[in-house]
């Protein structure tokens, strides 16, 4: 556990970019019978998802939320000092993706740029990292890029993930001025459970070979995956959340000196409908404080927090309002903050 606190760094804008094919769950059938994904989707609650095609990556969503934040904010690109690019769907193994949108944004060679590979907690994760650069350097114009093709490393065969996951993109601008107040930040990490959500192969501990590329069937209900492919032990993870995400919250909170109805909106990691509701009910938060999109975009990993922001909060952070935000899965790893929003600028969402 780590607390930190800044001040006088916050988020100027925010925009974000989902790919434009649209996935009815009810319909995703081709490996399943439609009893059993009703079932499912009923279940989860993840009607709609967006799928990128074979040849869009994380980068191109994050470019395409990128140039409309800068367009409709009228940003000087040369006074952009560092560009963090979240991800661990990247658009190579080297070089940085981060480097490569440097260029493609048209950024100043000046810039500080590199890449952060976490999963669900690490928007959090990345702004803690912005919000440190900035308060203690000097640096005064930031972009936080989080994009993730969560699509592209799950099997369509696995009825375990097949419904979950899906692709999207976002920006935001973060600036360094004496009228944000204090931030809060608890980051936390449990490599122990590392194998509750993971993909085994094609990394360099276990390199892919023609064996873990085949596809096989992996449990007695028939579910289908390669070795490279990701799986999740969903009722581990769930227990995970539920004994330490309350804990985490309760503990920010302490920290913050704030009191949870204090604070206008919570905005959790869009794992599952199930399990934000739990969340919602065990803490006590009013419903109508939790905006979600996991009904319409699924899990899109690490961006499904700004996503959301992006999607059901447009119209409600231009007046200050304070907000926690809450991450928490692959590693495993954890992390909350509490922010101040002020005179927060929110782009339309952008299709690609």
């Amino acid at each position: 556990m780590a607390l930190l606190k800044y001040k006088g760094v916050g988020i100027r804008g925010m925009a974000a970019a989902v790919p434009s094919k649209v996935i009815n769950n009810y319909e995703y059938t081709e490996h399943f019978k439609k009893e059993d994904v009703k079932e499912v989707v009923d279940k989860i609650g993840i009607f709609e998802r967006r799928f990128t095609d074979d040849k869009t990556t994380s980068s191109d969503l994050c470019y395409a939320a990128a140039e409309k934040l800068l367009n409709d904010l009228d940003v000087d690109r040369t006074e952009i000092e560092l560009l963090i690019f979240i991800s661990q769907t990247p658009d190579y193994r080297m070089p940085a993706t981060s480097v490569i949108l440097q260029d493609r944004l048209g950024l100043p060679i000046t810039t500080l740029a590199f890449d952060l590979s976490l999963g669900c907690s690490a928007f959090v994760y990345g702004l803690s990292v912005v919000y440190a650069y900035m308060e203690k350097s000097g640096l005064k114009k930031a972009l936080l890029l989080n994009g993730e093709t969560r699509t592209k490393v799950y099997s369509a065969k696995d009825r375990m993930t097949a419904f979950i996951f899906g692709d999207a993109g976002v920006a935001a601008l973060i600036e360094r001025d004496k009228k944000y107040d204090e931030s809060y930040f608890s980051l936390n990490s449990d490599g122990s459970r590392e194998s509750l959500i993971k993909i085994n192969a094609g990394g360099y501990r276990n390199p892919s070979t023609v064996e873990t590329l085949k596809e096989k069937v992996v449990d007695e209900y028939g579910n289908i995956r390669t070795e490279e492919q990701g799986y999740m032990n969903g009722a581990d993870v769930f227990n995970f959340v539920i004994r330490e995400i309350p804990k985490d919250i309760k503990r920010i909170c302490k920290y913050a000196d704030k009191n949870k109805d204090d604070l206008d909106y919570y905005v959790f990691h869009q794992a599952n409908n199930y399990i934000n509701s739990y969340l919602g009910k065990k803490m006590k938060f009013d419903k109508t404080k939790i905006p979600a999109t996991i009904h319409k975009y699924g899990n899109t990993s690490s961006v499904s927090i700004p996503l959301t922001i992006v999607s059901e909060l447009k119209n409600n952070l231009i007046e200050e309002k304070e907000l926690l935000l809450c991450g928490f899965g692959v590693g495993l790893s954890w992390a909350s903050s509490i922010l101040k929003f002020k005179d927060t600028h929110i782009s339309d969402i952008v299709e690609v």
